[in-house]
């Protein structure tokens, strides 16, 4: 039945996908493939949420590379099982058709589940891993964050990218969320670390600093953060960013990236600027105090408003509501950029509906 997974994980029949790098060469492969700026996809469902939607997730997909993203995290946070998530990836591998790379979001239950999903994925051709940590997992001392992570890094083969963060809550053990010398101890015995998303200590930009000082010599040290990872990309080396909801700006972040990277500085500031009355309506929806969760049934919308699938998103999920769909909408008409003129009512039905 269409938006099933039985044939996806039918393994008599699966793809045989080489790996492009062996766990020894992943940072030399890192440094000369990941380029540009990665998004990311949230799953779609069918009208029932029994079953993934396939025909929306190959949409999504397809948008990504028409936008101009080079790469996508798979978002796992939508009440998603293992076994969906090994379908979800084979599909959107499949229609990449190797224009897209694709990011294992490694947010399951336990180490085991993210240890399990990432190597289905990586079989299945997904080329990088974002390592999240479970809501149970409370570590009591640094050596702890630094035991998981290491067991998870030796445990795979896939690139990883490390992702320190305040989602976490392991400021109580150090304030840049994963201690900067704990980084470089794994960066120095992992060597499928390509990368470290770098977000600690935010909203300050000391965490994203301090790891370009420790370690942006031998890994790709990053900011998600477009209105932060704009700005510093006309100061440093940043080849890649990634990964966030920068799809609610149409294309414009890949063109502020690619536009610096040519040289034209100047113009990548005016949309810079254009955009910004559409980043002031995103971070006052997005600011919902005290969840330590990203807003998923927001995130998908805004993706909605530009084009993706959209679609209803299972429970457990934080709602949207009118006031806050009005806000999201309201700034990118504000901004001048592109945006749906379909009504809010069809969100909720998605684009490809199943």
């Amino acid at each position: 039945a269409c938006g099933g997974v039985k044939s996806s994980i039918d393994r008599s029949s699966e793809r045989v996908v080489m790996s492009k790098y062996s766990k020894n060469e992943a940072r030399e492969w890192s440094r000369q493939e990941m380029r540009g700026v990665a998004n990311v996809i949230i799953p779609s469902y069918s009208a029932d949420l029994r079953s993934l939607n396939e025909p929306g997730i190959r949409h999504d997909v397809r948008r990504e590379i028409e936008l101009g993203f080079s790469g996508a995290l798979l978002v796992a946070e939508t009440a998603i099982t293992l076994d969906e998530y090994s379908a979800f990836t084979d599909w959107a591998v499949d229609e990449a058709a190797g224009r897209l790379q694709l990011i294992v979001h490694a947010s399951f239950n336990t180490l085991e589940e993210n240890i399990e999903v990432t190597r289905r994925a990586h079989a299945a051709g997904a080329e990088l891993a974002l390592l999240s940590y479970p809501p149970t997992f409370y570590p009591q001392s640094v050596a702890e964050i630094h035991d998981y992570t290491k067991a998870f890094c030796d445990a795979v083969d896939i690139g990883v990218i490390l992702f320190p963060v305040p989602l976490w809550g392991f400021e109580r053990l150090h304030g840049a969320s994963l201690e900067p010398e704990m980084v470089v101890q794994l960066v120095d015995s992992c060597p499928n670390i390509v990368a470290v998303k770098a977000e600690g200590g935010m909203p300050s930009i000391g965490g994203f600093v301090h790891l370009h000082h420790l370690v942006g010599d031998r890994i790709i040290v990053t900011m998600p953060a477009e209105e932060q990872g704009i700005p510093l990309k006309t100061l440093v080396d940043l080849p890649w960013m990634g990964t966030s909801s920068m799809e609610y700006y149409g294309d414009s972040v890949p063109t502020m990236f690619r536009l610096i990277e040519e040289g034209s500085v100047d113009k990548a500031w005016d949309l810079f600027w254009q955009m910004h009355p559409a980043r002031q309506a995103k971070h006052s929806v997005m600011s919902v105090a005290g969840s330590n969760f990203a807003h998923r049934y927001a995130w998908k919308y805004l993706g909605w408003l530009n084009g993706f699938n959209g679609g209803p998103l299972r429970m457990p999920t934080m709602r949207v509501v009118q006031g806050q769909l009005d806000i999201m909408r309201r700034g990118l008409q504000k901004a001048g950029l592109e945006v749906t003129q379909d009504s809010d009512a069809e969100f909720f039905v998605g684009r490809n509906p199943v």
